[in-house]
């Protein structure tokens, strides 16, 4: 699978996502480039969004009626 086509991790996304913000914060970006920025960092920002809310679900299926806590493995996305 090519590296575009590739599905990035939560980590991987956040890291892009801290660029992004890290560079539109320095200023001096042109509009076109800040248009460009800001529509990426919206498509990351889905990606980790999506990715919490697996997670979210995943721990709270993890909590038994009774509160008990189960051992979990978290599997990755391919």
């Amino acid at each position: 699978m090519s590296e575009k086509n590739r599905e990035l991790s939560f980590e991987e996304a956040l890291e892009q996502l801290e660029s992004i913000v890290n560079k539109m914060e320095e200023g001096e970006v042109p509009l076109e480039k800040a248009m460009e920025y800001y529509a990426e960092g919206s498509k990351l920002s889905k990606i980790c969004h999506e990715k919490l809310t697996k997670a979210d679900k995943q721990m709270k299926e993890i909590l038994k009626d009774d509160n008990k806590r189960e051992s979990f493995e978290i599997q990755e996305e391919n």
